[in-house]
């Protein structure tokens, strides 16, 4: 079968592929707030050798035995982490079935490992991590660390740092209502990564 993508991109970022996530949480401390939602977004090369979304993932997530919530951050993000249609999964299984086609996209793209990008992603990759930490998941898809900030893309490329100024910017549209919805926000995430990257990919050619 011929594969709609141009090239892998094993040698464009050093063997990562970047994979967009926001995560949603019941307060700022990741060992003892909870997740309460992430979405990954996974980008590839299309034929025309631009980046754009593939795949899209998003868990609700049931809060960890024990765990604190705080009612400020349950008020700024709207979530009621009891809702009976939440329809949401344990921290483990979520973890699970969100890593199962990040592994499969880093495969077929004879890559390593995959890369968290977010906006401002030290707050998602401290609470990915601890996550993976709590539930002893032994195979971390990302980089335990390192991260591409999309924040710093958007102040070298746009002058703006905050997401929805960058996204108004770079001519995408911004539901205010949406926002703190952790699919919407990587969606969101991801169009600008891959307009900033195709940005970029476009001036190389003219080099």
């Amino acid at each position: 079968m011929t594969s709609k993508f141009q090239t892998p991109l094993e040698s464009r970022f050093r063997g990562y592929l970047p994979v967009i996530v926001d995560i949603e949480t019941a307060g700022f401390h990741p060992q003892k707030n909870p997740l309460l939602e992430i979405a990954a977004i996974i980008v590839e090369r299309n034929s025309d050798g631009f980046f754009e979304i593939t795949e899209s993932h998003s868990k609700h997530i049931i809060p960890f035995k024990n765990s604190e919530l705080d009612p400020a951050a349950l008020k700024f993000t709207g979530i009621d982490p009891y809702h009976p249609f939440r329809m949401a999964a344990d921290e483990k299984e979520a973890l699970v079935s969100l890593f199962a086609p990040i592994r499969a996209a880093i495969k077929r793209n004879n890559c390593n490992r995959a890369i968290l990008v977010g906006h401002n992603p030290a707050f998602d990759i401290g609470f990915l991590n601890a996550a993976i930490l709590r539930t002893k998941l032994k195979r971390n898809p990302f980089h335990g660390f390192s991260c591409f900030d999309t924040a710093t893309l958007g102040g070298l490329m746009y002058q703006q740092t905050v997401l929805a100024k960058i996204a108004h910017a770079a001519g995408l549209d911004w539901d205010a209502e949406q926002a703190h919805s952790a699919l919407y926000d990587a969606q969101q995430t991801a169009k600008l990564f891959c307009i900033m990257i195709n940005r970029w990919e476009k001036l190389l050619t003219l080099e």
